[in-house]
C-alpha cells in the first residue's frame, strides 16, 4: 500500500502522501509505524508520509471529512463542490484514493498489467479482498479472484447452517437473498441483485433469523452515526428508523409500511453526502430481499423466540462522530 501511495503521488507530481487510520485500531496504527521504519531504514528519504489518526465513525471516512480532518477541522462532511481534486488538503487539489486499489498498483507496477490480469473477468480484473462475517466459523478477510460466486466466498469461511440471505457491501450494501448466491462477485455480477462489491463486506444472515430486526438495528446505527448537519440525516433517518422498528416488531398498517417507502424516497439523494442514501439501499434492499417475512409483520405475525435475536454485530453508533 506504500509502494502505491508514493507512485500514485508521483504520478500526479505530490509533494505529501497523508494516511488516514482510525484512532480504535492502535494494532493499525502501530503497524503503519513499523512499515515506514523499515522503509526509511533501506530508502532514502523521498516523498514524505505522514500517518494521521481519524476520530471513529461512518462518515469520518467520506473524503470531503478526511480532508476537512487533516486540515485541522472536525471531521464532517463539507459541501461539494469544490471536490477535493479541485481544493483539498491545505487548499491544495488533493487525490483521495482507497488503500486497496494504492496495493493494486504496486503490484501492477511489479509485476505488470498482464500478470495482473491473469485473475478476475476481463472488465474487472485483479482480485479481492472480502470481509466475510456474520454466520459463519472463520470470520476474516479472503482474498478472491473478482467473479468468485458469492456461494464460494461463503463455502471459504466455512458458514453455519443454511443460509437466508448476505449483506452485500457493508451497511451501505444490499441484501442478497441466497437463491442468488451463484452471482459472480463483481459490479457488473451482483447487478441482477441491485448489489455491488462496495467495500467488500459480506455478513451471512442464517436461516430462520430475521431480516428485518437485523435490517432495522442497522437503520438505528445509521441514525445514530449521522454528522447532524441536514435534514434528511437529523430527522430522516431517525424517522426511517423508527417505523423500521415498528415494522419488524408488527403489526403495523399498510399505510405504515407506505409511508415508510415515501419517506426513504424523500431523504434519497438530498444529503451533503451519501450517508442517508446508505440507509435507504439497506432499507429497500431489505424489503426486496424478505417479502414473505414483511407480510407476516404486517399482519402482525413478527418472527419469534431465538429467531427474532440480533444476529449481525451491529456496533454502538458513535456518540461523537466528529470528534467534537
Amino acid at each position: 500500500m506504500l509502494d502505491g501511495a508514493l507512485l500514485a503521488a508521483a504520478a500526479v507530481g505530490a509533494d505529501r502522501v497523508v494516511i488516514g487510520v482510525e484512532q480504535t485500531a492502535p494494532d493499525a496504527l502501530a503497524a503503519m509505524g513499523r512499515a515506514l521504519a523499515e522503509r526509511a531504514s533501506v530508502e532514502p528519504a523521498g516523498i514524505p508520509v505522514d500517518v494521521v489518526a481519524t476520530p471513529a465513525g461512518y462518515v469520518t471516512g467520506e473524503e470531503t471529512a478526511l480532508v476537512q480532518f487533516v486540515n485541522g477541522g472536525p471531521a464532517l462532511p463539507t459541501t461539494a463542490p469544490p471536490r477535493p481534486f479541485e481544493k483539498g488538503v491545505g487548499k491544495r487539489p488533493t487525490l483521495v484514493q482507497n488503500v486497496e486499489t494504492l496495493a493494486h498498483v504496486a503490484q501492477i507496477a511489479r509485476n505488470g498489467a498482464a500478470w495482473f490480469r491473469q485473475s478476475g473477468t476481463p472488465d474487472e480484473p485483479g482480485t479481492a479482498l472480502v470481509t466475510v462475517t456474520g454466520a459463519v466459523v472463520r470470520a476474516g478477510v479472503i482474498e478472491v479472484p473478482m467473479g468468485t460466486p458469492l456461494e464460494t466466498i461463503i463455502e471459504r469461511a466455512g458458514p453455519v447452517g443454511r443460509w437466508a440471505a448476505a449483506l452485500v457491501g457493508g451497511f451501505f450494501g444490499t441484501w442478497v437473498p441466497a437463491a442468488q448466491f451463484n452471482l459472480p462477485f463483481s459490479r457488473a455480477g451482483l447487478a441482477p441483485a441491485g448489489a455491488s462489491p462496495g467495500a467488500g463486506i459480506v455478513i451471512v444472515l442464517p436461516h430462520g433469523a430475521c431480516g428485518l430486526s437485523e435490517t432495522a438495528r442497522i437503520m438505528a446505527w445509521y441514525a445514530g452515526e449521522t454528522a447532524g448537519q441536514c435534514g434528511p440525516c437529523i430527522f430522516g433517518l431517525p424517522a426511517l428508523a423508527g417505523e423500521m422498528a415498528a415494522l419488524s416488531h408488527g403489526p403495523v398498517p399498510a399505510q405504515g409500511l407506505g409511508r415508510l417507502q415515501r419517506w426513504a424516497s424523500e431523504v434519497e439523494g438530498r444529503g451533503a453526502c451519501k450517508h442517508p442514501d446508505g440507509a435507504v439501499r439497506v432499507l429497500r434492499s431489505a424489503l426486496r430481499a424478505f417479502p414473505h417475512d414483511v407480510e407476516r409483520h404486517l399482519q402482525g405475525q413478527p418472527c419469534g423466540g431465538s429467531f427474532a435475536l440480533p444476529v449481525i454485530p451491529v456496533p454502538r453508533a458513535a456518540r461523537n462522530p466528529a470528534g467534537r
